[in-house]
């Protein structure tokens, strides 16, 4: 086979045939490491055999909270807007997570829908059922993989970690990716058709291995200056604190990092 032609060419998020068996593949039971935003995740089906699946081949420990990945049209979905805090306007809220996402990959922490099951869920400060939701943004053509695997398996959401081998920083590029996944039977490796342009698309974002932000909305955590009320910050991860703390100000919000608010993996 020549080389140079298209069918010996590692699939990538820019070929439609490719996105389309990948995503059938996820849903016959495959894991799939493909492009996300910035860097490159592991999304699988979220049932508790295929978490536990992904954990072995990431070295996730066992028992860690759970994150869901959707696009994110269908991120507010995926919350139950009855338990939000009353000092928490939820359309400022809907109108920061549109702003974020505009962005680039964001994730948020917040009070789980119904539809939600409970292994996917987690306590948090004591609130029960929340749900930690992370997408890659608007632009990010992993969006079509997602749209894609998310009709296949008929679910309104998917798990998500970060893609990375035992004992490794997550990967950033699409040759960590296949070098690390590549030889893995039920692994299938989606890169960006091209990593620098990627990383370009999101140029407020730290590269990876910077982990995504999460703000959570779960509780109500006070007010801030101007008596706003506060929204938390549960992980500091490729947008800056002071960016996101810029952008929840202008929608109403003070923000306050969490203790553990550190850069750590998904």
């Amino acid at each position: 086979m020549d080389p140079g032609s298209a069918a010996a060419r590692p699939p990538t998020l820019a070929d439609a045939a490719a996105v389309r068996l990948a995503a059938a593949d996820l849903a016959a039971g495959c894991a799939v490491v493909h492009g996300f935003a910035h860097g490159y995740a592991l999304t699988a089906r979220a049932d508790r055999e295929m978490i536990a699946r992904a954990g072995r081949l990431t070295g996730r420990p066992d028992g860690r909270p759970c994150a869901v990945t959707t696009v994110p049209s269908a991120i507010r979905g995926l919350f139950d807007w009855s338990r939000l805090p009353a000092t928490l306007p939820r359309r400022q809220i809907w109108a920061l997570i549109d702003e974020l996402y505009e962005l680039g990959p964001f994730g948020f922490r917040g009070p789980a829908a119904e539809r939600v099951p409970g292994h996917l869920t987690a306590e948090a400060d004591g609130v029960p059922r929340t749900v930690r939701v992370i997408a890659p943004g608007r632009h990010c053509p992993s969006n079509a993989f997602l749209t894609a695997a998310l009709t296949r398996t008929g679910a309104g959401f998917l798990f998500v970690t970060a893609a990375r081998r035992p004992g490794e920083p997550p990967y950033g590029c699409g040759e960590s990716a296949r070098a690390g996944f590549g030889g893995e039977p039920d692994v299938r490796v989606l890169a960006h058709a091209d990593d620098a342009a990627a990383r370009l698309r999101h140029p407020f974002h730290a590269p990876a291995p910077a982990p995504v932000s999460v703000i959570a909305f779960h509780r109500a955590a006070g007010h801030g200056r101007a008596d706003l009320p506060v929204l938390t910050l549960e992980r500091a991860g490729s947008l800056s604190e002071d960016h996101i703390r810029s952008l929840a100000a202008r929608n109403g919000f003070a923000l306050s990092p969490t203790p553990g608010a550190v850069r750590a993996g998904g």
